[in-house]
């Protein structure tokens, strides 16, 4: 199925995975609308993306703004949320509970409202594809956050295909990509997290956001899935 033509709506599409869907999108000449909460990203996402793409710096987790979003955006065929805040991981004992709330803001209650105004909108044979992560089948010590969250969303795709069929709606769960999300780490201990999930997978590298941005465009091609996690982790459920 080509995009040609095609509205796409990528809410954190200004960075990361969701920047490199709507690069990929737009090669095969989607219209895109961007939106993320940092006017400066935004500004620099659509200097990389082809003219005429709309952006916008909108708070995904504020319900208020999403439904104005979506009432300016109106009629459209595939959304994808990527919007996701810096990864907290800690252990229980160094967990504060109101941070762990407001973790799950923008990552779960924002795509929830994300899909609430925009489901209304997507035109026939559209798609909603959300996004989890390989946490939530394989966490390790101090990923709480990131696995719960993670099982959360992929139940709520289940049963977000169940009830707006026949609207189409998937997820993709990551594993380890060269993404902002580990930029609170030093550049040390990010090189060597890379290097050493590199090492454990089975192919030997860690995603990069190109290769992730494919699932998605596969979610949106494939009219046949829904209610679907499509795992792009490397082989890192396996090891």
């Amino acid at each position: 199925m080509s995009f040609e033509g095609k509205k796409i709506v990528v809410l954190g599409g200004s960075s990361g995975i969701g920047l490199a869907i709507a690069k990929a999108a737009g090669r095969e000449g989607a219209k895109l609308v961007v939106a993320s909460s940092n006017q400066a990203r935004v500004n620099e996402a659509l200097k990389r993306l082809p003219p005429g793409t709309e952006g916008q710096a909108v708070d995904l987790g504020n319900e208020a703004a999403i439904a104005a979003l979506f009432a300016q955006i109106g009629p459209f065929d595939h959304l994808a949320y990527t919007a996701a805040d810096k990864l907290q991981l800690n252990r229980l004992a160094d967990t504060d509970l109101a941070t762990a709330r407001k973790f799950y803001e923008l990552r779960y209650w924002g795509a929830l409202a994300a899909v609430k105004y925009a489901s209304p909108n997507i035109r026939p044979g559209g798609s909603i594809v959300l996004t989890s992560g390989l946490a939530g089948l394989r966490p390790h010590a101090g990923w709480a956050l990131g696995a719960s969250v993670c099982g959360a969303v992929e139940g709520l795709t289940r049963a977000l295909a169940v009830e707006l069929a026949p609207i189409r709606v998937n997820a993709v769960a990551p594993g380890v990509v060269v993404s902002p999300l580990w930029d609170d780490m030093t550049a040390v201990d990010r090189t060597t997290l890379y290097r050493q999930t590199a090492e454990r997978l089975l192919v030997r590298h860690v995603g990069e956001t190109e290769e992730v941005a494919e699932a998605y465009l596969y979610l949106m091609r494939q009219t046949y899935s829904t209610g679907t996690v499509l795992r792009v982790d490397g082989g890192g459920a396996l090891v």
